[in-house]
């Protein structure tokens, strides 16, 4: 039952890294590749360390994996996120069928600060 549960697992995990890989190569701009390769990778990567996890049972490899897991959906959103920022900020453009850019006129260059209210 265990190697039925990890080869689902595996694939599973797989099948979302390589999504984030055709994502990668698929996406129009910058923006919507941050996107679907953060959410993606980090499903897949989880999945694949959930499969160590149920393969090796104990205890220590499974809070390891655990800490692991806990680490990549706290750090990965927030890094997607400072890259856009970032790019947004260096003037990386939006693809040109984006219907909305909720940042445009609420960001002042001179002082790299960001208001709710346009200007």
């Amino acid at each position: 039952m265990n190697e039925i549960i990890i080869i689902i697992l595996v694939t599973l995990g797989s099948l979302f890294v390589l999504l984030a890989a055709v994502g990668l190569v698929r996406m129009p701009d910058l923006y919507l590749r941050i996107s679907v390769t953060t959410k993606a990778a980090t499903l897949g990567i989880g999945l694949v360390l959930a499969s160590v996890a149920v393969y090796f049972q104990e205890t220590s490899v499974s809070t390891r994996i655990v800490a692991i897991v806990f680490f990549i959906l706290l750090t990965a959103p927030v890094g997607a996120h400072l890259l856009s920022r970032a790019s947004y900020i260096t003037g990386v453009p939006l693809w040109k069928k984006s219907v909305l850019d909720e940042l445009k006129g609420k960001y002042k260059k001179t002082d790299h600060t960001l208001s709710s209210k346009e200007e």
